[in-house]
């Protein structure tokens, strides 16, 4: 069944190299019980370490019926260990959080078998725990222990027990039970290489084999051997088995109980769990809450830009200086309502609107209020947003009759009238003049510089002779038809109106604001803020990231033993890292859907509490969300990988 030829281990310890085995041969025939017998440190658990394919020797040749193994991989090593040998440790090496069952049917998982879980309870009543299965190894002696290893290494149906100072641990009285079951075992065809000290354990095997200081001393036969052929397994057949692709069913199953253990992981350490969840959870909701904050900001510019209106070209006159003397705007250049109207004229203009300013003394009753009125005509309201939102708005009959009419802002309205008090049909007075209300303007809030709800607006030609005097226009707005006509818009209006003042059109007596510009800068910073402010909150998710390595680095520290006992009994490298990539991908799916609810509740309570304009956007928490999954993905992989990689044996051996 088993054949080393000249085995030689050594490690290396500081300065000195350590001979652990020195060109140990051995054969071991189908269902013989051997007990390997030596002194602390005379090599007889590197030998069963090397049998049970946890190291590789250094040189020599290691055969499993006829099957050269000592080149094999992980992978294949690791299914020889699952199906063709039970390993039973000195420590036990139970996992502590979990029953006596859910033990004994850890090697199932890495069999593909995961739906023979009645062989663990089978397993258990075969050693005499059929009524502690659901006990965890704390709540177990430490023979009922060590019975439960027993039972996890006949789970699979293995060629060979091996044992490694069974009785070490044991009373007396557990001891003689543990190798009265041993016995029983190979009278069932099973073959059991046992390692001892105990002169009086290795008495109960067919065959003594003595090492000392890495060499076997003596190989003597203690009784006649019972040989059974036919409990002997084909091991290239097992390989080859082991190298077919599992069905996805198997693999789904092997794949559920993965998860649930991983998630077992993290229930018994809550406090861990959260705290690493909560990186991410602060993480996404910053990018929610940042980006509502961002996309609702851009949304109030946009309206903003929205008022002051699509493709426009703002006219005003040029502030000029004489002699020293710095002159206001229109001492020079004066703008009539003729221009408007010549303006309106021009290719690639859709309309034009003039306007007049001051600022007025409202009374209503007992009531006043300081504001700015406008004059204006009826194509304003479309270029500016400010179809009214109760009424009417200026009209050309208003034009032509310089009727005292008004159209009311929302801030002389709550002032004057309040909440409650319609105001359409009353009549207020505007510097002592009676003005009746036709209408009232769409709130628009207030920006950094003023209140833009605080004003008035009334007919232009009513503002310019009978309220202020004027016989001429503040300013004349121009509607371009294109986006791209607005540069050639922009110089036939200024050659327009230096024909009609008389100027040199190279002394630029008009300021011709263009709105586009304006709002492709606003635009653009913006788009600026919005992006800072999601890099601000995505860094804080990176940061979260960072932590689940940390505690995931944590975590593969402390289960080494529990790593080095999946893979002594059968877990390959993939099976490792996608246990504690689950994790990882739990605490950022846990972290995730906390920070989405958080996010959209600070979203939603910074709206209401806070007044902040805020917009809550789908794509934003799919991103979020998407994006902590990566997180949790690409910072667990590491300490995954760092877990696949222990050697078994020496994570056996950590402390």
């Amino acid at each position: 069944m088993l054949r080393l030829s000249n085995i030689c281990k050594s490690y290396q310890m500081g300065e000195y190299t350590v001979h652990a085995l020195r060109n140990v041969s051995l054969t071991v025939e189908h269902g013989e019980f051997i007990a390997i017998i030596g002194t602390s440190g005379s090599g007889k658990s590197t030998l069963m370490h090397t049998i049970g394919l946890l190291d590789r020797p250094d040189s020599g040749t290691y055969e499993i019926d006829d099957q050269n193994v000592t080149g094999l991989s992980d992978t294949q090593t690791a299914r020889l260990r699952n199906r063709t040998i039970g390993f039973i440790f000195q420590q036990f090496n139970l996992l502590k959080r979990a029953s006596a069952q859910e033990n004994v049917n850890l090697p199932l998982l890495y069999s593909g078998n995961t739906t023979a879980g009645h062989r663990g309870q089978k397993m258990l009543e075969l050693v005499g725990l059929g009524d502690r299965m659901h006990h965890c190894p704390n709540e177990l002696s430490g023979g009922q222990q060590q019975r439960v290893a027993i039972a996890r290494a006949l789970v699979n149906n293995p060629s060979i027990i091996l044992a490694d100072e069974p009785t070490g641990n044991l009373d007396s009285k557990s001891s003689q039970d543990i190798m009265a079951l041993f016995r029983a075992l190979h009278k069932q065809g099973l073959t059991i290489v046992l390692v001892t000290h105990d002169v009086e354990v290795a008495e109960h095997a067919d065959r003594i084999i003595t090492i000392r200081d890495g060499e076997i001393q003596e190989d003597r036969r203690n009784e006649t051997p019972v040989i059974n052929t036919e409990a002997g397994e084909d091991v290239l057949e097992l390989l080859r088995e082991g190298s077919k692709k599992r069905s996805w069913l198997a693999m789904l199953r092997e794949g559920t109980a993965l998860t649930r253990q991983s998630l077992r992981a993290l229930w018994h350490n809550k406090a861990r769990t959260f705290l690493s969840a909560l990186g991410i959870l602060i993480g996404v909701a910053a990018v929610i809450a940042m980006v509502s904050l961002a996309l609702g900001a851009k949304a109030s510019v946009n309206e903003q830009l929205a008022r002051l209106g699509s493709n426009l070209l703002s006219i005003r006159p040029a502030s000029r200086s004489s002699q020293g003397v710095q002159l206001a705007a229109g001492d020079i250049s004066r703008m009539a309502l003729e221009d408007t109207a010549a303006i309106a004229q021009l290719p690639h203009v859709k309309s034009a609107a003039s306007n007049v300013r001051g600022n007025v003394q409202l009374q209503y009753g007992s009531k006043n209020w300081a504001t700015q009125t406008y004059g204006v005509s009826p194509d304003y309201a479309p270029m500016r947003a400010e179809v009214p939102m109760l009424g009417r708005y200026i009209t050309d009959e208003d034009i032509a009759n310089r009727a005292q009419v008004a159209v009311i802002g929302m801030t002389p309205l709550r002032n004057l009238f309040g909440e409650n008090e319609n105001p359409i049909g009353k009549t207020i007075r505007i510097n002592r003049r009676a003005y009746q209300i036709v209408g009232v303007l769409p709130e628009r809030g207030a920006n950094a510089f003023h209140d833009q709800d605080d004003t008035v607006r009334i007919p232009i030609t009513t503002a310019m002779y009978r309220l202020f005097g004027k016989r001429y226009v503040d300013g004349i707005d121009a509607e371009i038809d294109k986006v791209g006509n607005i540069p050639q818009a922009q110089d036939d209006i200024q050659d327009l109106m230096s024909a009609r003042h008389n100027r040199n059109p190279n002394e630029n007596p008009f300021d011709i604001r263009n709105m586009a510009e304006i709002q492709a800068a606003l635009g653009s910073t913006t788009k600026i803020m919005s992006i800072l402010l999601a890099s601000i909150a995505g860094i804080s998710l990176i940061v979260g990231g960072i932590g689940i390595m940390n505690i995931m680095l944590v975590s593969v520290t402390e289960r080494t033993r529990e790593i080095g006992l999946r893979k002594a009994i059968g877990a390959r490298r993939q099976d490792i890292m996608a246990q504690f990539l689950i994790e990882a991908l739990a605490i950022s799916l846990l972290g995730g859907l906390s920070g989405l609810a958080l996010g959209v509740g600070l979203s939603l309570g910074m709206a209401k509490g806070a007044g902040w304009p805020m917009e809550i956007n789908n794509l934003s928490i799919i991103v979020a969300f998407g994006f902590s999954v990566f997180i949790g993905i690409f910072f667990g992989l590491w300490p995954a990988m760092k877990a696949s990689k222990l050697d078994p044996i020496e994570a056996l051996r950590y402390e």
